[in-house]
């Protein structure tokens, strides 16, 4: 009995050093840099510069972690009381530090990424242009929060985009769109999130694959393209009818353009957890505006 006892207590004893190890590893995450960040624990204070990731974040059931975010990110509404720390691509470095974050949340692209780590910050910079890469964002987060299974949310969010797209009917895979992303003519391209949704929803994409994902785009080239449908955000779409040949275009002519309001096109540009809501404005646009 003596020493089955001493066994038992071995095992423990193994048990709780193997715990401990555990523990004493820490959490390390793999960003889009390819740069492993280590943390003792999971974050308890986040500050989010990517609207996408904010969503990301209160998506997973942990929007009570951030401690202040972007002037874009807007949703949910609670994220708009918290403390503002300027923009992705221009941080407010001074209002990050004081902030006092565990890990800041940030795209690649940021000039700020150095100099917060610099400044002995960790930073996990991350940037989704498709929508492998927003399902990959939302399985590093998941890692980086402790939420287990979020491959269930992402296949929620595939199954509403997969609904969106067999609402439509077969006449919609003759529509070719033109979908104008932001000012200066940057357009979805079909390797983007938007050009694949486009995709799925069966509409064909008058940007060719070789120009990338978001490519800017001369106003001709869409002149000659000759869309059926054009889809645009409000903050964009004045002044588009004087642009240089583009009254003459069909979907000018024939008013088949979508202008989407500020809070739809925020919808639409952010990869993220409400891409199946995009994908359900674009098919009620294509039902509404392309098909007539």
């Amino acid at each position: 009995m003596k020493d089955i006892a001493i066994k038992r207590w071995l095992r423990v004893a193994a048990l709780l050093c193997c715990m401990d190890n555990l523990h004493a590893t820490g959490l390390r995450v793999t960003d889009d840099r390819g740069v492993e960040v280590s943390l003792p624990k999971s974050p308890q204070r986040i500050v989010s510069l990517l609207p996408s990731l904010t969503e990301t974040v209160c998506e997973l059931g942990q929007c009570n972690r951030l401690v202040g975010v972007d002037r874009y990110s807007n949703h949910p509404a609670s994220v708009r009381d918290l403390p503002k720390a300027g923009g992705g691509i221009d941080p407010n470095i001074e209002a990050i530090v004081a902030l006092k974050p565990d890990v800041v949340l940030m795209a690649t692209s940021s000039r700020g990424v150095q100099r917060l780590e610099a400044l002995g910050l960790k930073v996990l910079a991350m940037e989704s242009k498709s929508s492998t890469d927003a399902q990959r964002v939302m399985s590093k987060l998941g890692q980086l929060l402790e939420v287990p299974d979020t491959h269930r949310i992402w296949r929620a969010v595939d199954a509403g985009v997969m609904a969106a797209a067999q609402s439509l009917p077969p006449g919609a895979r003759s529509l070719r769109v033109y979908y104008e992303v932001s000012a200066g003519g940057f357009a979805a391209g079909t390797q983007s999130f938007i050009g694949e949704m486009m995709t799925r929803l069966g509409v064909q994409n008058i940007v060719t694959p070789d120009l990338g994902p978001f490519p800017r785009i001369n106003p001709e080239y869409v002149v000659r393209a000759n869309p059926d449908l054009i889809m645009i955000g409000v903050r964009n779409v004045q002044g588009m009818e004087h642009r240089p040949g583009w009254r003459g275009m069909r979907a000018l002519r024939e008013q088949r353009v979508c202008v989407f309001t500020a809070e739809e096109s925020d919808v639409l540009v952010r990869p993220g957890p409400r891409m199946a809501e995009a994908a359900r404005l674009m098919a009620r646009c294509i039902q509404e505006k392309g098909l007539k």
